[in-house]
């Protein structure tokens, strides 16, 4: 996206972070047992940069495991409650900044982390910048990737588009490519010159949401945010319309989390 857009969608979150809070899950705990296992480190022992934590959806999960953390979430509201969550692990702490302004006091780290947030960063300064706070042979980790339409996916997000096209917001091609054809950013990753053998794991995890949870994670998605209010409530209707009225009154929803691994050159 165009340097504007993602400035102006990168700050959508902080307006609604007690709504964040609510509506974003936990990182899988197995994208981070292959962090691990792939960094070849010890949790309990190593010093992890996170940058845009958002209100602890992975610091958590990595403050249970015993890491030492510093988060930079450029977000102020986020920080906020990413420090009232975290308040209970000593080892971490939450600095309010772009991680592009951030200094790290002359602190060096064995992880620098991004999870979800990564695509946000300005791309002319996140690989240097990542480079420029790891130890030698650190590891830099982050995570793309999206809702994915493997074969059986549930039919609602085939009957959920008539809604977006009639509201002028339809946004994905369909039928939606598959989950194998998604790009990944190790030809990046390698020309930024900074790393090298980048490493890519791909794995699908499947979520359940009620209704009202579908819509409390779609109330926080950027591109909704900045969609006109009344056009946006029309949608929300239309999604807990089609969910209520399914058995059960869930839905199923396939996410790739494509989880990027390099080590710093030199």
């Amino acid at each position: 996206m165009d340097p504007a857009t993602r400035i102006r969608r990168a700050h959508t979150f902080d307006a609604i972070a007690e709504l964040y809070d609510r509506g974003r899950r936990e990182i899988p705990g197995h994208i981070l047992d292959d962090l691990f296992a792939q960094a070849g480190l010890d949790p309990s022992s190593t010093r992890i940069l996170e940058i845009g934590c958002g209100t602890g959806q992975a610091t958590l999960p990595l403050a249970r495991r015993g890491c030492q953390i510093v988060c930079v979430e450029m977000g102020a509201n986020l920080a906020g409650i990413a420090r009232r969550n975290l308040a209970g692990f000593p080892r971490v702490t939450v600095d309010t900044a772009r991680f592009e302004d951030w200094h790290p006091a002359g602190l060096s780290f064995d992880i620098v982390f991004a999870a979800t947030s990564w695509h946000w960063l300005d791309p002319q300064l996140r690989y240097a910048k990542a480079a420029q706070v790891l130890r030698p042979a650190g590891v830099l980790a982050f995570t793309a990737g999206g809702h994915v339409f493997p074969p059986g996916f549930d039919p609602f997000f085939a009957e959920i588009q008539n809604c977006y096209k009639a509201i002028g917001e339809a946004r994905l091609e369909w039928p939606p490519p598959a989950p194998e054809e998604m790009p990944d950013a190790r030809e990046e990753i390698e020309h930024s010159g900074y790393f090298e053998k980048p490493s890519v794991t791909r794995r699908i995890r499947v979520d359940e949401f009620t209704a009202d949870e579908y819509v409390a994670m779609m109330s926080t998605a950027s591109d909704h945010r900045l969609m006109q209010p009344a056009k946006r409530e029309q949608l929300f209707a239309e999604m807990r319309r089609l969910i209520h009225a399914r058995p059960g009154g869930r839905i199923r929803k396939h996410s790739l989390t494509i989880l990027h691994l390099a080590r710093k050159k030199g």
